[in-house]
């Protein structure tokens, strides 16, 4: 089912990327299990990406996080902090981040995580599949609500 809201080009989003506060309704499923689901959560929105979407870490099934160790720089938010995303079933190495102490401008992201729709088997946003942005390094979630090209794919790094 299609977003109601409007259609957005990722080529008009800022850079920096904005942060936008969201109440689309959320969903993640893994092995037939809800995972996650919220309808409060932030969007950052970045030249070139699809949103990427951050959901209070309360809107996680208990022990379905779990920290591990490592980190990655990011040269808006800065250091971002990983998780294994663990069900009974199954577990995907570093499958979700966060933000635990975000520069300026993006303190909004603590306790909230983002999560790889295309490591998980279902995201829905306001009822619509998401499909993941191309590549192993953005976690940007695809719907009928944006258009690209989009970042990620082999060749795009550079843009």
């Amino acid at each position: 089912m299609p977003s109601p809201r409007p259609v957005e080009n990722v080529w008009d989003y800022p850079r920096p990327p904005s942060i936008e506060p969201s109440d689309e309704r959320i969903v993640v499923a893994m092995g037939g299990v809800r995972i996650a689901e919220t309808s409060t959560s932030y969007r950052i929105c970045e030249t070139s990406h699809p949103p990427t979407y951050y959901l209070p870490v309360g809107a996680f099934a208990e022990g379905v996080l779990r920290p591990v160790p490592g980190s990655t720089w990011c040269e808006w938010k800065g250091a971002a902090s990983y998780f294994d995303v663990v069900t009974p079933e199954r577990t995907i190495a570093a499958g979700a981040w966060t933000y635990r102490t975000p520069n300026d401008g993006y303190r909004d992201l603590v306790d909230h995580v983002a999560i790889y729709p295309g490591k998980v088997d279902r995201c829905l946003l306001d009822g619509e599949q998401v499909q993941a942005q191309e590549g192993d390094f953005y976690g940007g979630w695809i719907t009928s609500r944006v258009t690209g090209p989009f970042k990620g794919a082999p060749g795009t790094l550079a843009w």
